[in-house]
């Protein structure tokens, strides 16, 4: 396993997004993350505000229109993380802010696919804009979720800070 991390990251695309000036490089593949996961977590954010109350005379029946969008900004934020991986992939597979943070967008993007298929493929609710209780449960562990992946990929940038806090 060391050695296919090491191939990776002494590879010629993990040396150019980690060491080029160019602003394709780490700089566009940051930025391409960063939008990436405003889309799929800023409308999985929307969807939910709206199933947890909030803003209730806009209609249920456009959210389902956000979701190809939401699956465009996960797969965004896939290919520019995968690249961001392969970079440093000695540092991120070693800092366990890294494994959290997968955590949560595993768990996120669970909750927005039941979300999509048992909530708004309800015809009755999305008709009445009326949520239940299990709605309003996924719309509440969705937010949570993504506001984990996101305080969770900050602090993958201070692993050594962690480090501090968590030993004795």
């Amino acid at each position: 396993m060391l050695e296919l991390i090491t191939a990776i990251e002494d590879s010629g695309f993990a040396t150019w997004v980690r060491e080029s000036p160019s602003i394709f490089a780490y700089t566009a593949i940051l930025s391409l993350h960063a939008i990436g996961l405003a889309i799929v977590a800023g409308l999985s954010g929307v969807v939910a505000l709206r199933l947890l109350g909030f803003a209730p005379a806009i209609p249920l029946a456009p959210a389902t229109k956000l979701f190809p969008l939401m699956y465009a900004g996960f797969w965004i934020n896939a290919a520019s993380g995968l690249a961001l991986l392969a970079a440093n992939p000695s540092g991120m597979l070693a800092n366990s802010m890294f494994f959290v943070k997968l955590g949560f967008v595993a768990a996120a993007v669970s909750i927005m696919r039941v979300i999509r298929g048992r909530v708004l493929g309800d015809p009755e609710l999305v008709r009445t804009g009326n949520a239940p209780s299990l709605a309003k449960g996924l719309a509440a562990a969705s937010l949570f979720c993504w506001l984990g992946a996101i305080g969770a990929g900050r602090l993958t940038a201070y692993p050594y800070l962690l480090q501090g806090l968590f030993s004795s």
